[in-house]
């Protein structure tokens, strides 16, 4: 008879052999970027289909996308991508009239579109260039009044740092909007430059700009060999036709799903690993690495692999971390407008699984120092109800697990006081996941989800003494909802978004947490 923990380990090596196989990592499909990518380029193949796609993600009250402000940029691609397809006669299909019409209302409805926002990227630029880019849909059509008022200031700041000659960075993610008439304005990628193409790794064919699939599509061209164009169609053979926001993105979805595999106990030392770990280090620098081709360098992605290959035997040394060191805590990346806590959390891991693995290393008293700095930041940071938010997820479950774990194994390495406020931390987390627990066992934002009621289940397994009734619950909860396959999308780029393959590492490790006893926090004898 086959253990629980042996199918654990079997869950989990098929989980890294389908990541094996696939170089994109996976992640769901946008509404924004498909919505995008319908203006852009109505001449791509598959068209139709993604004109369906949009119609048919449309909610009843007239919004595409989440509640609390999360609809807002989907739903303005989604209007703008529709409205620009009955102007031109690009494809009209039934029912897309109302629906434009229906999306419109919905927008007149928000009288101040970027108050209590989301922060999700680049909302401030995108937002008000969708808008401007309906309202001059609307007057060339029948003279409608505008949209509600939106402050484009930011987006004018810039596109005027673009023409000046200021390098894209980060800005190339978001290209689709910096040109004029990358939305039907009249200044355009040529006076602003192109953003820069980025080869894909084999055995991945062709170039993208900044990862995104919108953001490439103003850099096709009418050739068949044009190496976006090969780009574009791979990647929408992945979603009959419908785009996501990044991708590849392949770095990003293995290290957070071999980490949270790793955390677990899963037995991963098989032949698949060993490329999945030399495929995170490839583009490996002095400032770490990307998620994937084309997006910059940032401190959550090289800390998750640093984290990951300490877990799994590669230990490597975190000294690509120091360039995103604040002083009281580390930065996304360079400029980054907020903080972010699991951030913070991640690089806390970075360090702790290092010094787990080297104990001796002549860094040490350095990268002690750092972890400090982090816990008591992550302590300041934690909401007076016990929980954390965070700006890359729309779920404080996520944020809560991340902070909570990281404190759980690497807060108390540093010094006593370092260790009594990871404690006292990760109690408040405790007591916010018991009080938050709804009647059917799960947990959620705005409902149950399989993911959220996982985090939960991490957050509780740090519990003394264990709190198992509400464990239980939670397991007979996830149990059945794991399999779902309408799980909401909760994770923030320019839309929504789900990367499957973590999700389900997430929720498979929750459920092998939750059987055995819970993870002790480490011991002063470890430091």
């Amino acid at each position: 008879m086959t253990s629980s923990h042996d199918m654990f380990t079997i869950k989990a090596r098929r989980l890294a052999a389908a990541m094996a196989a696939d170089p994109w990592g996976e992640v769901s499909p946008s509404v924004y970027e498909t919505g995008r990518v319908v203006s852009l380029a109505p001449d791509l193949p598959g068209h139709d289909t993604r004109v369906r796609f949009l119609l048919g993600a449309q909610h009843p009250g007239g919004w595409w996308g989440a509640p609390d402000g999360y609809g807002l940029v989907p739903t303005l691609s989604a209007v703008e991508a529709l409205l620009t397809c009955l102007i031109t006669g690009s494809a009209r299909p039934p029912g897309a009239a109302e629906a434009a019409a229906r999306g419109l209302r919905a927008l007149r409805r928000q009288p101040n579109p970027l108050a209590g926002e989301p922060d999700t990227p680049a909302r401030d630029l995108i937002v008000p260039a969708l808008t401007d880019a309906i309202d001059r849909h609307l007057a060339a059509v029948d003279g409608a009044p505008p949209l509600p008022y939106v402050d484009g200031t930011r987006l004018a700041w810039a596109r005027a740092a673009l023409a000046a000659g200021h390098r894209p960075g980060k800005l190339a993610h978001v290209w689709e909007v910096m040109g004029g008439d990358a939305v039907g304005g009249p200044d355009g990628p040529g006076r602003l430059g192109h953003p820069p193409l980025h080869a894909l790794p084999g055995p991945l064919d062709g170039a993208s700009a900044g990862a995104s699939p919108a953001a490439s599509a103003t850099r096709l061209t009418g050739h068949d060999a044009d190496p976006v164009r090969r780009y574009l169609a791979g990647a929408a053979g992945r979603y009959d036709g419908a785009f996501p926001c990044a991708t590849p993105v392949a770095v990003f979805v293995h290290s957070w799903t071999l980490s949270w595999l790793a955390r677990a106990g899963a037995d991963l030392a098989f032949p698949w690993t060993a490329g999945l770990l030399d495929s995170l280090t490839a583009q490996f620098g002095e400032a770490g690495t990307a998620a994937g081709p084309g997006l910059p360098p940032d401190a959550d992605t090289t800390a998750v692999v640093l984290d990951t290959l300490a877990r799994l035997g590669r230990p490597r040394p975190p000294e690509s971390l120091w360039p995103y060191d604040l002083g009281t805590h580390f930065c996304t990346w360079p400029g980054e407008d907020g903080a972010s806590p699991t951030v913070n959390a991640h690089v806390l891991d970075a360090f702790g699984s290092y010094l787990r693995a080297e104990p001796d290393t002549p860094h040490r008293p350095r990268y002690l120092a750092a972890m400090r700095r982090i816990t008591a930041w992550l302590r300041e940071r934690q909401r007076p109800d016990g929980a954390w938010d965070d700006r890359w997820h729309a779920s404080p479950y996520y944020a809560t697990a991340c902070c909570a774990l990281s404190l759980a194994e690497s807060g108390d390495q540093a010094s006593d006081q370092a260790g009594d406020q990871a404690r006292e931390a990760i109690e408040r987390a405790i007591g916010w996941v018991i009080r938050t627990q709804r009647d059917d066992g799960s947990w959620g934002r705005w409902d149950g989800t399989a993911e959220e009621s996982a985090y939960a289940l991490h957050v509780l397994t740090l519990a003394t003494p264990p709190h198992d009734e509400a464990v239980s619950r939670g397991r007979r909860f996830l149990t059945m909802a794991r399999q779902r396959e309408d799980q909401p999308a909760l994770w923030h780029d320019k839309d929504l978004y789900r990367p499957g393959s973590i999700v389900a590492a997430v929720t498979l490790a929750a459920l092998r947490r939750t059987g055995q006893n819970p993870i002790p926090l480490a011991s002063s004898a470890q430091r």
